[in-house]
């Protein structure tokens, strides 16, 4: 590996990291409460509603990210409709924007299942015994149904979430200089092929390993905390 390319590279790709993170952020701050919602949506009494939200997961979720992107930054941008309008055009006519809307439509589908499958493996019975103590329905989501669905749920949204990390490399196909992005851009300049994509592997890992690291350490206070 050549080190004087490396260095050169490095500052680059260190930029790259911050859109790369925006998008994770965005992605996980955005799709894992929507996810959630979803999820629930998934559970409910009312069959137009969960047909809705099978739909919206089985196209998501049977579909490569890839053409999620490029239908909603290419497809979706020939819609007179939606360059008419001022906020769905700024959704969708930015690259960073379209990325990330990609990207939380993307996660949220999948979300939804981990939660789906995790709410309803909750015990009936502890269900069932809270609301025999008169407890409103609220309070049974938010003081027995969530954290317990929390705890089923995180071992598989960890896996998602590194997920997320590693599908913000799309964005480069649409023009968004994240770390993948700068890759391109670097390896077209030096040809470095080689060592340009180990130093960018290097990134991703690093980042993987940070969040993979949080999510164990809140997996294993909360199996502390029962």
């Amino acid at each position: 590996m050549d080190l004087g390319i490396i260095a050169y590279a490095v500052p680059f790709l260190v930029i790259g990291a911050k859109t790369t993170l925006l998008i994770a952020v965005f992605g996980v701050g955005i799709g894992l409460p929507f996810g959630v919602a979803v999820g629930l949506a998934r559970c409910s009494r009312s069959r137009v509603l969960r047909r809705v939200c099978d739909a919206y997961c089985a196209i998501f979720r049977g579909t490569p990210m890839l053409v999620q992107v490029f239908v909603i930054y290419y497809g979706l941008a020939q819609v007179s409709f939606i360059r008419q309008n001022p906020i769905l055009w700024w959704m969708i006519g930015d690259g960073l924007n379209a990325a990330i809307l990609a990207v939380v439509l993307n996660t949220g589908a999948y979300t939804a299942e981990i939660f789906r499958t995790a709410f309803l493996s909750l015990p009936k019975g502890l269900i069932e015994a809270a609301e025999a103590c008169g407890m409103h329905p609220w309070h049974v989501f938010r003081r027995v149904k969530f954290p317990l669905a929390v705890r089923q749920a995180l071992p598989a949204y960890s896996s998602e979430a590194a997920i997320i990390v590693k599908e913000s490399s799309l964005a480069s196909t649409i023009t968004v200089l994240e770390i993948t992005g700068y890759a391109k851009r670097l390896m077209s300049e030096t040809f470095a092929i080689m060592d340009i994509f180990i130093v960018t592997a290097a990134f991703y890992l690093t980042i993987n390993v940070v969040v993979l690291t949080g999510l164990k350490l809140l997996e294993r206070r909360l199996s502390f905390a029962r």
